[in-house]
């Protein structure tokens, strides 16, 4: 009874998680967000966008981690500055699409604590106290293990595939934030998987959490 009543009055807060391709970021989210017992968001905010928008979650998945088309110029207009709409005619805009996302990531951070993946989250939420940003990256090599544990692919195909999924990552992020999707200093917590399980990479984030404070 105690525990649950120190868990209900604990102070919220977000574990932002950014991944390269391949190198175990959502798994480790996925089992970060069990062992808190906390939610877990991924592709379910695009759902809960369209939900609270009533924009075809179609419409809105088509501009998830991407851009609708290859021009990322005049990216200081797009930059997200908290607004819920970007100030386009176009209500499905790359930028209010992006907006909306946001606006939902704020609305969930104000009531519950979670772990969500990928969506700028890190850049979103920055200016809240209780959120710890992390980025989990691998070798080349080691991303190509990953995937080709899940895929029919050759290596050659899936290495294409891993940098091209990267590529879109890192574009969408620069249009929406100005900035570089592995700039480190824009994270708390930066580490690789090459030489750690996703058990022990849980450990690591679960540590960090305490010497911050946000856990006991």
């Amino acid at each position: 009874m105690w525990r649950k009543a120190w868990f209900e009055n604990m102070e919220k807060y977000v574990i932002t998680i950014g991944r390269g391709y391949g190198s175990g970021g959502r798994t480790i989210g996925k089992m970060l967000a069990e062992e808190l017992g906390i939610h877990y968001y991924d592709k379910e905010i695009l759902k809960l966008t369209s939900k609270v928008t009533g924009i075809n979650e179609k419409l809105i998945k088509q501009a998830d981690e991407q851009l609708k088309s290859g021009n990322i110029v005049k990216i200081s207009n797009n930059v997200y500055r908290g607004e819920q709409y970007g100030g386009e005619d176009d209500l499905v805009s790359n930028t209010n699409l992006f907006n909306y996302q946001a606006k939902v990531l704020n609305e969930l951070a104000d009531r519950e604590s979670f772990v969500i993946i990928g969506r700028c989250a890190n850049y979103v939420l920055r200016d809240r106290k209780r959120v710890v940003r992390i980025f989990v990256y691998a070798s080349m090599e080691n991303c190509i293990k990953k995937v080709s544990n899940v895929s029919s692919l050759d290596e050659g195909d899936i290495e294409n595939f891993i940098k091209t999924t990267d590529l879109n990552r890192a574009r969408y992020y620069k249009f929406n934030t100005g900035r570089d999707w592995s700039d480190a200093r824009d994270y708390d917590l930066c580490f690789s998987t090459d030489n750690i399980t996703y058990e022990q990479a849980v450990v690591l984030i679960k540590n960090y959490l305490k010497l911050k404070g946000i856990i006991r």
